[in-house]
């Protein structure tokens, strides 16, 4: 008698007998947005799920076993992933960060210059362009810094003070957990150009780089050697 087939010859039917008991976890949706999917590789829709564990019987939920999660399901590829995926800032928002950094290191380094020459201003609008911000002009930066030195509250004093000091945090800090270290390193880099577009580092100027490292998370030692690095002709 063949295998799998009864004293007829015909086949045997094997029944599948479903669990009658389980565990099920049931998701309760608790709020949406777009956030950057690791799955995906890309800004994705996301759904943040809550979810309660219940013992099932014949895959109906019967006796709740308590709550688990809260976890955020793609909307794309359907992953359920930590709540502190969403940490991480969308494409479009890091791209934004990024630009804004960019621009307020330009904008520091061209302050604590005090005067700046077109060199300076030039270099420091093709930073900011290649950064996203298209159309910068030399001639728009320096609006902008003489309006930031009419602003006592910010630029008065001492150059590269305190109130200065807080800008760069405030652009830089919630950029540098983002960035790899090439990437950090390049900012500090543009805004050691800046500087020394018009000749060697001010004090003032050394002091401004100083802070955009630390802002960055770079170790003083390595702040150092880049902006050694940067007065080398390439």
């Amino acid at each position: 008698m063949l295998p799998g087939r009864g004293r007829n010859g015909r086949g045997v039917r094997r029944s599948r007998v479903a669990p009658v008991l389980g565990i099920r976890t049931v998701w309760t949706p608790a709020g949406d947005g777009e956030f950057f999917c690791p799955g995906c590789g890309g800004d994705r829709n996301y759904q943040r799920l809550t979810g309660r564990r219940c013992f099932s019987l014949v895959g109906v939920p019967v006796l709740p076993r308590g709550e688990t999660g809260p976890v955020v399901e793609c909307a794309a590829c359907g992953r359920h992933y930590g709540t502190d995926v969403l940490d991480h800032p969308t494409t479009t928002r890091f791209s934004a960060m990024l630009r804004d950094a960019v621009h307020t290191v330009a904008l520091a380094v061209l302050a604590a210059g005090g005067t700046c020459s077109r060199t300076s201003l030039e270099t420091a609008a093709a930073a900011v362009r290649s950064a996203g911000f298209d159309d910068c002009t030399g001639d728009a930066l320096s609006a902008l810094v003489d309006a930031l030195a009419a602003d006592t509250g910010r630029v008065s004093g001492e150059p590269g003070g305190a109130s200065l000091a807080i800008e760069l945090h405030e652009a830089l800090d919630p950029l540098a957990p983002h960035l790899a270290s090439t990437g950090r390193e390049s900012i500090l880099l543009q805004g050691a150009r800046i500087a020394l577009a018009d000749g060697p580092y001010t004090p003032a100027e050394r002091d401004v780089l100083t802070t955009v490292g630390a802002a960055l998370t770079i170790r003083s030692d390595d702040v150092t050697r880049l902006l050694a690095a940067a007065r080398t002709p390439s």
